[in-house]
């Protein structure tokens, strides 16, 4: 089970008892913190533990700092082996469906050097349709022997994005609905619009309807034509808060496009310095 993005439900299925794999619940919802951890004490896959997006996957919000800021890499590890992680741990995040927060952990493993980490396509949604088994038991693992390794992804911070907003070799990805990167809505942010020279790609774009991610081919057309002519390795992923902007990043690497950055403040960082410059509208 040595992939890098994606698994089958089916297969999944067939690897619950073994002994290395550890899944990740991701399920949350932005408006209603504690929704996603209700779900998980109702049922959740046998065997997982679960992930807080708030809790375990950003660390504390500071002024200007972003919604979602990353934790320091020491204590994400200490909450990987808290959570009995090893170095040979197969491990497997899923949430709701679209895999908008499990793309999250899957890309904050990859930054600590786990290269084994996948996202399970369809989530809990297509695990229900297929009536697979579930579970209310929590569980323990001794402590893990999880360590960083040399980084499989890596960070822009604000300087590089403004760098890159005027730098026709970097693409800046903007993950958010369209309507969120035009400026015409801000449910969230105080501040409405985008950074200049970024690109619109949002990460439903890589799904089909059922929240499950496109082939192969499709994804690489698709995500092919957004960079526009600037090599993967070069691209900028961001979203509001840093959370669908691994999404597009998981998809990225599952069209074999890998190499690109995560802008961790995203919008919510950018937008919180007025000195920093703000477009609205379609882009050019």
């Amino acid at each position: 089970m040595r992939t890098r993005t994606l698994i089958e439900a089916e297969a999944l299925a067939a690897r619950l008892e073994d002994p290395r794999l550890r899944i990740f619940d991701c399920r949350f919802d932005l408006a209603r913190p504690a929704y996603g951890r209700a779900c998980y004490a109702d049922a959740h896959l046998p065997g997982a533990a679960y992930a807080d997006l708030n809790h375990d996957l950003s660390r504390p919000v500071t002024p200007g700092s972003g919604r979602h800021p990353l934790p320091s890499p020491a204590d994400f590890t200490a909450r990987l082996r808290a959570w009995g992680v090893n170095a040979d741990s197969q491990v497997v995040a899923y949430d709701d469906g679209n895999g908008m927060y499990a793309a999250r952990l899957w890309w904050m493993l990859r930054w600590l050097g786990h290269e084994d980490v996948t996202v399970l396509d369809g989530g809990m949604r297509r695990w229900l349709e297929l009536g697979l088994p579930l579970s209310q038991g929590v569980p323990t693992h001794a402590a893990g022997t999880f360590a960083a390794r040399s980084s499989l992804a890596h960070v822009a911070d604000a300087d590089e994005v403004l760098a890159a907003s005027t730098d026709l070799a970097v693409r800046i990805l903007d993950a958010r609905a369209p309507e969120r990167f035009r400026g015409e809505v801000e449910p969230i942010d105080k501040v409405a619009g985008h950074v200049p020279g970024a690109r619109n790609h949002p990460f439903g774009l890589s799904l089909d309807a059922h929240g499950r991610f496109l082939p192969r081919a499709a994804l690489r057309e698709a995500l092919t034509a957004a960079l526009d002519g600037v090599a993967p390795g070069q691209a900028i992923a961001m979203c509001g808060s840093g959370v669908t902007a691994c999404h597009l990043l998981l998809a990225l690497e599952h069209a074999g496009l890998g190499g690109g950055r995560l802008y961790a403040g995203s919008w919510s960082e950018w937008s919180s310095d007025p000195a920093r410059p703000v477009r609205t509208g379609a882009a050019p």
